[in-house]
């Protein structure tokens, strides 16, 4: 009987700037989920850019240039660049890619891009000077967030009280309805995009709500050009309006994550949809 060949997967994680501790946490996460549930068809590396910008696999100091004998793909959660060098190597890699990295980190950036598919974001303010300045470009009320905390502000003298000398203060225009996440996947069970169930929302919709929100998240995940999956959050006003809220190209792998629950709701489990990612990559390197 022939032996079953083990693919060489290596996580990418750490390098520089503001994203490296996010970073080690879900690379850390995916290490932990392959390694769990598919250790019989992936062995598992550990990739880490520290923050001298010297490469290590499995502890041990490395040379990017060697790594195309060590590992058989890399799914990388660091910088979008990073990706470059896996290409310029040969190497095929799983990344968001530059474009749509700076689409995700930046919400100016992503709200322009979705204008030309006729969606909309909430308006917002980053360290406002005062609650003047708030209320003369939209009214409350108001999503406050200050570092890990998040108020909804009703009153403007709650607003200049919780703003009031602050620094990194985000201020969000509040928009109602219901809200909802959809996750995206290109080429899962035959499908160009294959779009997963609401799960649990907040809100109860109807069918042509549901099919409404689908409908924009294979638009949204053609649009931003996603190679991998799309998580698209958004708000449905009582009048109808689809609002993006944030998006996010890595899947939370966590266990009884939002993404755990709708894959499951369709016979699937995160471990089917990871696998297909993977195989999907050494596809695209093949052809």
């Amino acid at each position: 009987m022939q032996a079953k060949t083990i693919k060489r997967i290596g996580i990418l994680r750490g390098g520089t700037g503001k994203h490296y501790y996010s970073s080690l946490q879900k690379g850390g996460e995916i290490i932990f989920h392959i390694s769990e549930n598919l250790a019989d068809k992936y062995k598992v590396f550990d990739i880490l850019v520290d923050k001298d910008y010297i490469w290590h696999l499995n502890g041990v100091p490395i040379l990017p240039a060697d790594l195309a004998q060590k590992v058989d793909v890399v799914w990388n959660t660091s910088h979008p660049s990073f990706s470059n060098i896996l290409e310029s190597l040969s190497i095929p890699n799983i990344s968001a890619g530059a474009f749509s990295s700076a689409l995700e980190n930046s919400r100016e950036f992503l709200r322009e891009h979705i204008k030309q598919i006729g969606l909309s974001m909430p308006r917002y303010l980053v360290s406002p000077k005062n609650s003047r300045e708030v209320f003369e470009k939209f009214g409350a009320p108001w999503i406050v967030k200050i570092l890990n905390e998040i108020k909804i502000v009703k009153t403007f003298d709650e607003l200049t009280e919780i703003i009031n000398g602050k620094k990194n203060v985000i201020v969000e225009e509040f928009i109602p309805g219901k809200i909802a996440s959809v996750h995206s996947v290109p080429k899962f069970r035959d499908q160009d995009i294959y779009i997963f169930p609401l799960g649990n929302s907040f809100g109860i919709f109807s069918v042509e709500e549901k099919e409404k929100l689908a409908n924009m998240a294979k638009i949204l995940h053609k649009h931003l050009g996603a190679k991998h999956y799309l998580k698209s959050d958004f708000v449905l006003t009582p009048r109808g309006k689809i609002h993006l809220l944030q998006i996010d190209g890595m899947p939370d792998l966590k266990p009884n994550s939002h993404f755990s629950q709708v894959a499951e709701s369709v016979g699937a489990k995160m471990s089917d949809v990871v696998e297909h990612i993977l195989e999907q990559t050494f596809l695209r390197y093949l052809l």
